[in-house]
């Protein structure tokens, strides 16, 4: 799949992984060697202390590098593959009409307390700012947006269909998958309660998840109304908030966890027996639809059951393989303000790593903050959540660097040269890196390889008086002598003959 720039998003990796220098250890590796700013004495550590001190030319105390738990840096290569899914995500957003914002990272605490429920609220940054603002980071972008069209909702007009993508910030417990800093891609359509926009929801989920490169992965859908109609029936309506983050928690936490949360939420052994049976429930989803119908009565539930059962049914006919969409009634999603449909998105290769793509219908979410109504619907890409997946899959390419034609600097005297067809390359839509010191070819072929370039473009002065340059494909080590003027072709078709 070629994105972008023309860079492929899934490479093999028959290039193996390339090695990145280590920062020191300021613990172990620093104690016993000379490092580049002089000798390093390390220091015992003081109690409730994790600097590492250590001395340099000027006399001053270093500071060891780290970053907080739950945050990460992302090396180039990691980065690369990082970028390409969010020029992925917005080339799938863009193509179902669906608009850019942005919103400020900071919001009034007031904005976001209480909008996804207790455990959200436990979860923000929340703090006073200088101007002694009670303020907080965003969790998620969804709430925001709801602040955003209430406030620009006459400038937008309905539907209004967006996209964002942006960091947000939860203060919960890291994990495998889980950071306390993460990007997250979001797409919404507001002012319209049709199933329609329902259905295209999981219609760009899909998408998305195909154009990333995923064969195998598979869209669990729910709806609220079927949970609370089921709630209403056992009398529980008033409990449905507990009841819902306890199911919530079923793939994680497990059945006896989640016993035990209802029943601390008030619900008998009986009453909770039947939620985790219903929720337990399974088939294709005609038969457990039209069960449905009948065991439950309320009005909202019946409606639910429609909207899911046209949204197969949609799906179907819009070429959605089956095995790629699921009906799971366990699936709730833990935030408060979902009412409708929800999606959930599993990769079958690795679903210990959880959802990737979640996100559903928010009829009341916008009303906080205006009179006007305006219901939404939309799901969210976990970024990093995915990428940490398709770095375990081994999906992700290891080159460290946005350029695939080399050109080292093997003659000095010629720099000029070498910098002018660089750019006659780049004219051509090639990305191109010039070598800027002039150490031994061998050397600056091993910092390609590193790096993963695909083709190198050498000359020395024997080939500055032929007028000719030296075009060699660094993957299958093969090399062939080509005029100036043909050069930029040749490299192309050099380039092309790679599987992408």
């Amino acid at each position: 799949m070629i994105v972008g720039d023309g860079t492929p998003l899934r490479r093999s990796l028959k290039r193996g992984s390339h090695g990145h220098r280590s920062l020191p250890d300021c613990g172990s590796r620093v104690a016993s060697r000379e490092w580049e700013l002089g000798a390093v004495h390390t220091k015992a550590r003081r109690r409730g202390s994790m600097q590492c001190l250590t001395g340099n030319t000027m006399g001053e105390k270093r500071i060891q590098p780290r970053t907080l738990k739950g945050f990460r840096d992302y090396l180039p290569s990691t980065m690369l593959a990082r970028e390409q899914l969010i020029d992925t995500a917005r080339a799938v957003y863009r193509s179902y009409g669906f608009a850019p914002i942005d919103t400020p990272a900071l919001e009034y605490s007031e904005i976001l307390l209480g909008k996804g429920g207790e455990e959200s609220d436990k979860q923000l940054f929340r703090f006073r700012d200088q101007g002694d603002r009670d303020v907080a980071m965003r969790f998620d972008l969804t709430v925001p947006l709801a602040r955003f069209v209430a406030m620009y909702a006459n400038d937008l007009g309905v539907p209004f269909k967006r996209y964002h993508i942006g960091t947000v910030w939860r203060a919960e417990k890291p994990q495998r998958g889980r950071f306390r800093e993460f990007v997250q891609c979001d797409f919404d359509t507001i002012g319209t309660t049709s199933n329609t926009a329902d259905i295209e929801t999981l219609l760009v989920i899909h998408d998305l998840m195909d154009r990333i490169g995923f064969e195998r992965f598979e869209i669990r859908v729910n709806n609220r109304m079927i949970l609370n109609g089921l709630l209403e029936q056992l009398g529980l309506r008033d409990r449905s908030t507990a009841v819902l983050r306890a199911l919530d928690k079923l793939p994680k936490a497990g059945p006896e966890a989640v016993r035990t949360e209802m029943q601390l939420a008030g619900l008998s052994h009986e009453d909770t027996n039947a939620v985790l049976e219903f929720a337990r429930r399974g088939g294709e989803p005609d038969d457990v639809l039209r069960r449905l119908r009948r065991e439950l009565q309320t009005d909202s539930a019946q409606e639910g059951i429609e909207r899911l059962a046209e949204l197969f049914r949609v799906a179907q006919a819009a070429g959605v393989r089956e095995d790629r969409l699921r009906l799971d009634l366990s699936i709730a999603r833990g935030l408060d303000y979902y009412t409708g449909t929800i999606y959930e998105t599993f990769l079958l290769d690795l679903p210990q790593i959880g959802s990737v793509c979640s996100g559903g219908r928010y009829d009341q979410l916008a009303e906080l903050f205006t009179r006007q109504q305006l219901p939404g619907v939309g799901a969210s890409l976990g970024l990093d959540r995915l990428l940490a997946a398709m770095e375990e899959l081994g999906m992700l390419d290891s080159r460290s660097t946005p350029c695939t034609v080399f050109v080292p600097l093997f003659d000095p005297q010629h720099t000029a040269e070498y910098l002018a067809m660089a750019r006659r390359l780049r004219s051509r839509g090639l990305a191109v890196d010039v070598y800027p010191d002039p150490k031994p070819l061998g050397k600056q072929l091993k910092y390609a390889d590193r790096k993963g370039f695909l083709v190198a473009v050498i000359a020395g002065e024997d080939e500055f008086a032929r007028g000719v340059w030296q075009v060699k494909d660094l993957v299958r080590g093969t090399q062939n002598e080509v005029p100036d003027a043909d050069l930029a072709d040749a490299v192309i078709a050099t380039l092309g003959a790679h599987p992408q």
